[in-house]
């Protein structure tokens, strides 16, 4: 199946450890599971989701000091192809916790290494350097300290002569950069609680949801703007109208990578020339089928194919 290039950036991965204690309480020693490891962050984890799904992306990543050297190692062995800029600090880690009792999941999550201006600029050139004439540019995770709000903005005017698409899934003072509008991505993604803090009011139905993202495209944030509603499943707006997709109704182990494996799914079927309906509908299908594996681990290919083949999606 043919597909456009895809580049996926991480300024601020993670290892990712997760592992399981019977009970979760403050002030005494919690005796847990041996963790699994894998490498994380935004950007890697929607090119891991991608790779499962048959599709092909190169990952540039943010790394430094002795688990960025641990994580490059990971990337390789997971057969995925990355390309590395050296990170001004050592690379972060990141804890999940799962309480066994409750089956509740407590997540610890670390700010990453300082960046300069040098290192700013420097990744802005090393992307648009790495980036395909035509293709896909998929800025996903948290910016590091010290990365400005306007980093998406910044990279968008870059890639802007070769014709790349910047796909954008970012949160808090950098969501609030974007969304005023002027940048012209592919697409910004961000979930109902973000969505709600920019427009100041509660988006209590669909409706409400499809509105706001209607008004992001109007004002030129982006050519489509997707609002996840959790449970409620997702929306899209673009010139053309609305659409919802139905979130599958499947048994919830963990919740890790979720996002990151629906802005894959969208990702990867745009880029294989999918109907954008279609395209909400298989970053839904991988979004749950990933819900419905433990810890760190991302969605499984067979899961995925039988909900996208179950798909509801409706035009708003």
């Amino acid at each position: 199946m043919t597909q456009a290039p895809i580049l996926t950036v991480t300024l601020n991965p993670a290892l990712d450890l997760s592992t399981g204690a019977d009970h979760v309480e403050p002030d005494r020693k919690l005796r847990c599971d041996a963790p699994v490891t894998d490498p994380g962050g935004g950007g890697i984890n929607v090119s891991r989701a991608i790779k499962i799904m048959g599709g092909d992306t190169t990952a540039f990543v943010a790394l430094g000091g002795t688990v960025g050297t641990r994580m490059a190692q990971m990337l390789t062995d997971a057969g995925i192809s990355w390309r590395e800029m050296r990170s001004p600090g050592e690379t972060r880690q990141s804890l999940a916790v799962t309480d066994r009792g409750s089956g509740l999941q407590y997540r610890f999550v670390m700010p990453g290494p300082e960046w300069g201006r040098h290192d700013v600029e420097t990744s802005l050139r090393q992307i648009a350097e790495a980036a395909q004439p035509g293709g896909l540019v998929v800025l996903s995770g948290s910016n590091p300290p010290g990365v400005p709000d306007d980093y998406a903005a910044q990279l968008a005017g870059g890639l802007y002569d070769i014709d790349a698409g910047l796909i954008v899934d970012t949160s808090g003072k950098a969501l609030r950069a974007v969304a005023d509008g002027g940048h012209n991505f592919a697409l910004l993604r961000m979930d109902r609680e973000e969505a709600e803090g920019l427009a100041g009011h509660p988006l209590p139905e669909r409706a409400d949801t499809a509105r706001f993202a209607t008004s992001l495209v109007q004002v030129g944030a982006a050519k489509a703007v997707i609002v996840a509603r959790g449970s409620d499943g997702n929306i899209i707006a673009d010139a053309t109208g609305a659409w919802h997709a139905e979130a599958a109704k499947v048994e919830i182990i963990s919740k890790v990578g979720a996002g990151d494996s629906f802005l894959a799914g969208f990702t990867l079927g745009h880029a294989r020339g999918l109907p954008i309906h279609d395209a909400l509908g298989l970053g839904a299908a991988m979004a749950s089928a990933t819900c419905m594996t433990p810890a760190t681990e991302l969605c499984r290919r067979v899961d995925v194919d039988r909900l996208f083949d179950a798909r509801i999606l409706t035009r708003l």
